[in-house]
């Protein structure tokens, strides 16, 4: 199933809800300043090392960024755990070739970053750098200007490019719907027969969006563009994404403009099970160069609604994806303290219903948040900034350090209602003794040695307001890495 639980009728809550938000909460000032410059690792493994290619992409990360290097044998991921606690970098890069960038990958390097100390949260940014071959991830690696997104495609009707210049779109539920808009220009609404395919790739060759926004069912292989009708499909052969009509007629993606994918509510498609998957063409033939998606069968929808909340919210496509998955854990620790350390041992299509009893688990939110927690996927340098426009902030965060403290102001600068999420903050240097944390007015907080989310969901904020956290502890810098440090061997 591709839907998230629940959603209404036509299945588009989630995707409401976000553009709402992106209305609301554009703003103009970033979040305090976590650099990755010396706070940086790359770790790969020894076959990837040597493998044609893909040192280089190795040698840019660790000179972009003054980035230390971890190596660990084949199938060892788990081995960078100890170097990655001794290091305690804001960042990580695991670069993989696609053989070895599976749903085990994934879910062991979800595992590993928890684990670098006590709490049970994700304790570095993370990004797998992989492609279809070597020149794809060096593409994205070299890659140092942000993208602002000012142009966007959906399959979801024109919403997602409301506030924008342009884009297009397709229809999920309308195979003869499609629409246009360009700069300076009235949204334009097509008839068009018998599908969206032909237009969905004339767009993406000739005006390319800088981000694509899709739903509906998809496996490794394929994405359907209609859900509850037949509208034809993007598929992949030998890296090239392609798009097939559903009179037969095949059209090939040419679209190397960046970009960043976002498949809110796919099935599969961020599963790289071999070199020739949906994921690896876009990086290769479409000009993807970060994304996140679902390694398994999605019915929850946790992680992938998620993400656009966060993304809608004046934060990068990286830190959506990082932030909510914070926002997951909390909540899963918050609502089943007794269950939220429970590991699946495997994410099987008919694994939900079985694992639901084996574990003992009646609550649907608990499975799904279980389920979710360790199984989507990001794919590029979690340093690199992908982000909307930055305009008329809604908020603004500032930060006040003492010697046994520090204080984190959020001074309000419009009336709404915050979101579905958490606001998350991260801390411009890690800090010692968290877990003391006060906020006036009062609410729930959550403070790690790293970042804080303030539990805003739901509340009326106005403009003049300041919410003030204050947290006890000594601020600390980590070890400083460099491009020039000798590479560290992960023992296994």
């Amino acid at each position: 199933m591709n839907r998230p639980f629940p959603r209404s009728s036509r299945g588009h809550g989630p995707v409401l809800f976000w553009l709402a938000a992106l209305s609301w909460a554009l703003g103009d000032a970033p979040l305090p300043s976590v650099t990755p410059l010396g706070s940086y690792a790359v770790v790969v493994s020894e076959p990837t090392l040597a493998a044609e290619g893909w040192s280089e992409v190795v040698a840019v990360l660790r000179e972009k960024y003054e980035a230390a290097l971890i190596v660990h044998a084949p199938g060892e991921v788990a081995a960078a755990t100890e170097p990655l606690r001794r290091l305690q970098p804001r960042y990580a890069a695991f670069v993989v070739c696609p053989e070895e960038a599976g749903r085990g990958f994934v879910v062991a390097v979800h595992r590993m970053t928890r684990r670098l100390d006590e709490d049970p949260y994700t304790d570095l940014r993370w990004g797998i750098v992989t492609g279809y071959e070597a020149a794809d991830a060096l593409r994205l690696a070299r890659r140092r200007e942000p993208l602002i997104v000012n142009s966007a495609a959906s399959s979801m009707g024109p919403g997602v490019f409301g506030a924008l210049p342009r884009g297009f779109a397709s229809s999920e539920t309308n195979a003869g719907e499609f629409w246009t808009k360009e700069p300076g220009g009235e949204l334009v609404k097509l008839e068009v027969a018998p599908d969206p395919v032909r237009h969905l790739v004339e767009a993406f060759n000739t005006r390319p969006p800088d981000l694509f926004q899709t739903s509906g069912h998809a496996t490794e292989k394929d994405w359907q563009i209609g859900y509850t009708v037949r509208a034809g499909s993007f598929r992949c052969q030998d890296g090239q994404l392609y798009g097939l009509a559903t009179d037969g007629r095949r059209y090939d993606i040419v679209s190397p403009h960046p970009k960043v994918y976002m498949p809110m509510g796919n099935c599969l498609i961020g599963h790289i099970p071999g070199r020739d998957c949906m994921a690896t063409a876009w990086m290769h033939s479409g000009g993807v160069l970060q994304m996140f998606g679902y390694t398994v069968v999605t019915f929850h929808g946790y992680m992938g609604w998620g993400i656009g909340s966060y993304f809608g919210n004046q934060y990068s496509l990286a830190e959506a994806f990082h932030f909510n998955h914070q926002a997951l854990l909390w909540d899963l620790h918050r609502s089943f303290p007794d269950g939220a350390d429970i590991e699946f041992a495997d994410f099987d299509q008919g694994a939900p219903a079985r694992l639901a009893k084996e574990h003992g688990i009646r609550d649907r939110k608990h499975l799904g948040h279980l389920w979710d927690r360790d199984t989507v996927a990001f794919y590029g340098d979690p340093a690199w900034e992908a982000r909307l426009p930055l305009r008329d902030p809604a908020w603004t965060t500032s930060v006040e350090r003492e010697d046994e403290a520090v204080t984190i102001l959020v001074q309000v600068h419009r009336d709404g209602t915050w979101g579905d999420r958490p606001l998350a903050i991260p801390l411009p240097q890690r800090v010692d003794g968290t877990g003391r944390v006060s906020c006036e007015p009062a609410l729930e907080a959550l403070a790690t040695d790293d970042f804080v989310l303030l539990d805003t969901m739901g509340t009326q904020r106005r403009a003049g307001e300041t919410l003030r956290l204050r947290i006890e502890g000594r601020t600390r810098p980590g070890r400083a890495t460099s491009a020039t440090m000798a590479a560290i061997r992960a023992a296994p």
